[in-house]
């Protein structure tokens, strides 16, 4: 027996907890029989090279919330649904708009939940060009019009006279779907003269994104007119749906360029290094490929039809989850309108189809956005803060490590603690080398590298003077402690290097707990690359440590330490971490002994330097918010 699902959306199980949801989309709709068997897919050309495929991922479902019945323009989760070949539901009198009503229906259930910025069909919406087809296809889009839902729709040559370009002048798709329809949408950029090809401009993840909807034979003006549309919108992101592209083989998803592919690639997508991807029906099974463009960059070119599944593939869509956090795109491929069906009035056929989950129709495209999209829209680089203006109330010690390796680092808070190189015996020259390095958000532009190791100890470090203030303070309103650093992945041993650290153990500060022998102050790295807080505060006799999780060698990023006078609090990139001790920790125990910033201590002992590049680091006597980080 095939296992039954019952008529709840997954999506709803998971936002029950949010959303207080849990009921199904509702009954299953009146059904037609099914359409007319499929012909055979056109053949194409030779094979292209494959696209890696990415490992297969969670569904951004859920995740986003649904605040208000309208999409986030600003969350970096959006959704793209993409609704491909719906041709045998409107087939003169052998269809049934219902599961493409059901599908539209749920895109609008599910516009606040999985951020649904806008929705695009790939063409062939009926299979014989008849005004009386759209007729019946024209009531089930007004679904999307009525809920000020933005798509597009473009011809595939069963909307029309497949053996024209888009001169062909009128016809029954160009009066259901011409540029009259699309014209009050927020989105609705223009479209060609002949109104056969048009482009939209929506807003998410914090920026705008054209998409362009071209038609089953472009001519050569539309191309001309889709050239002169990205030219016109020089920083945008392009999607290009069109109904030809790429076809695949039962068994082969790597899909190839058919004859007309390589008209589109030529005229329009290789040259505009904005396409970053295209989106095609028209044949089946489904498939994907990369190739390259003429700036060397990757177009992720797919093919979506399910014309040929069961009744006519059901509306079944392709959603598209881009997560601009992750820098990925997570694809889905269900069927909206089986979904909403109770499982009792569910056919065995249908409880097959309702989510494809094979690596053909469910899959993740890695994209690291910022670094694809620089070519044309290069992120903004922060221009570099005035020391003076990071000296905020309270601040003890800053050190900008942003000048030549040399005799001192200012110390920019004016307190006089001025940090001086010392290089561990043994150790060359160059153990401590300017670099222009940085972290984005660092307010200084530049970082010193520490070549640092053990066994045997080498490298170098910075030392506070033995007369320096800081050497005193016990920070007992609280106090916070941040940097910019970015570890070492040279495969070398660095377990326990230390970040910043202060001479004197826990037994010279009369402190008997634990091991007496370890630093009163100590950030440091574990074998692992955990963060590690550990110090002897002025309240307890043992030593008290905060853990944070791996970190990953050769990315930069912002640490920070925050006691509020009760607790300490560790964060990376102003994100609190987990493991925070509850217990109450008051102050830092100190000998009056001078602070270390590139090494740590056992026993006061210098056993290594640190490995890795240091930006810069900020001491203030008193709790801060991320929002008041450097990093802000």
């Amino acid at each position: 027996m095939n296992e039954q699902h019952d008529g709840t959306s997954r999506r709803r199980i998971l936002q029950a907890g949010a959303l207080g949801a849990g009921a199904a989309l509702g009954g299953a709709l009146g059904g037609g029989i099914a359409g007319a068997l499929p012909a055979a897919a056109e053949s194409g050309a030779a094979t292209a090279a494959a696209e890696t495929t990415g490992a297969r991922s969670t569904s951004a479902a859920g995740s986003i919330g649904a605040a208000s019945t309208r999409p986030d323009p600003d969350n970096p989760r959006f959704t793209i649904a993409v609704v491909p070949d719906t041709q045998y539901l409107f087939d003169l009198d052998r269809g049934d708009p219902a599961p493409l009503t059901a599908t539209f229906e749920y895109l609008i259930e599910q516009r606040a939940a999985d951020n649904i910025v806008f929705t695009a069909h790939l063409g062939d919406v009926v299979e014989n060009a008849q005004a009386s087809e759209f007729a019946q296809a024209d009531p089930v889009f007004a679904v999307l019009d009525r809920a000020r839902m933005p798509y597009s729709v473009l011809a595939g040559n069963h909307d029309i006279d497949g053996s024209t370009d888009d001169q062909r002048g009128d016809s029954a798709y160009l009066r259901t779907f011409g540029p009259q329809r699309f014209r009050r949408m927020s989105t609705y950029g223009g479209s060609t003269p002949d109104g056969y090809n048009s482009y939209h401009v929506f807003r998410a993840a914090g920026r705008q994104w054209l998409l362009l909807a071209m038609d089953w034979r472009p001519s050569d003006a539309s191309f001309a007119w889709a050239r002169q549309v990205i030219a016109d919108h020089p920083t945008l992101p392009v999607i290009l749906t069109i109904h030809e592209l790429v076809n695949a083989d039962p068994g082969k998803p790597v899909a190839y360029f058919t004859e007309h592919g390589e008209r589109v690639w030529d005229q329009l997508v290789d040259g505009n290094n904005q396409i970053f991807l295209t989106l095609n029906g028209h044949y089946w099974p489904s498939g994907r490929v990369t190739r390259q463009n003429a700036a060397g960059h990757d177009v992720h070119l797919h093919l979506t039809n399910y014309q040929d599944r069961y009744y006519g593939g059901g509306a079944m869509i392709r959603l598209y989850h881009f997560d601009l956090a992750r820098n990925t795109i997570d694809v889905e491929t269900v069927n909206p309108w089986i979904l909403s069906q109770q499982p009792a009035r569910r056919s065995l056929l249908a409880e097959a189809e309702i989510e494809l989950s094979d690596d053909t129709n469910r899959f993740s495209v890695p994209l690291d956005f910022t670094a694809r999209f620089a070519g044309f829209d290069p992120a903004p680089v922060r221009p570099a803060r005035d020391p003076a203006a990071m000296v905020i109330p309270g601040t003890v010690a800053y050190w900008r490590l942003d000048g030549p390796v040399g005799t001192r680092v200012v110390d920019h808070s004016g307190r006089g603690n001025d940090l001086t190189p010392v290089l561990l015996p043994g150790s060359p020259a160059d153990s401590l080398r300017a670099t222009p390095e940085h972290h984005p958000d660092q307010p200084g532009h530049a970082s010193w590298f520490f070549a640092g190791g053990k066994n045997p100890a080498r490298g170098g470090y910075l030392k506070t003077a033995d007369n320096a203030p800081l050497n005193r303070l016990t920070f007992r309103d609280g106090y916070t402690i941040e940097a910019f650093v970015k570890l070492s992945d040279d495969g070398q041993d660095h377990s326990w290097e230390g970040l910043l650290s202060r001479l004197g153990t826990g037994a010279d500060a009369g402190k008997t707990g634990s091991d007496p022998s370890e630093p009163v102050v100590n950030l440091a790295f574990s074998g692992g690359r955990q963060v590690q807080w550990a110090v002897y505060p002025l309240d307890r006799n043992d030593t008290f440590t905060n853990w944070g999780h791996e970190e990953v060698a050769g990315r930069w990023f912002h640490v920070a330490v925050v006691n509020d006078g009760r607790h300490t609090t560790l964060f990376i990139d102003s994100s609190e971490l987990l493991r925070n001790p509850a217990t109450r920790s008051n102050g830092l125990s100190t000998t009056g002994a001078a602070w270390l910033l590139g090494a740590n201590h056992y026993a006061n002992k210098i056993e290594q330097s640190f490995a890795g590049h240091i930006g810069e680091l900020r001491i203030v006597d008193r709790p801060l918010k991320p929002g008041d980080f450097l990093s802000a």
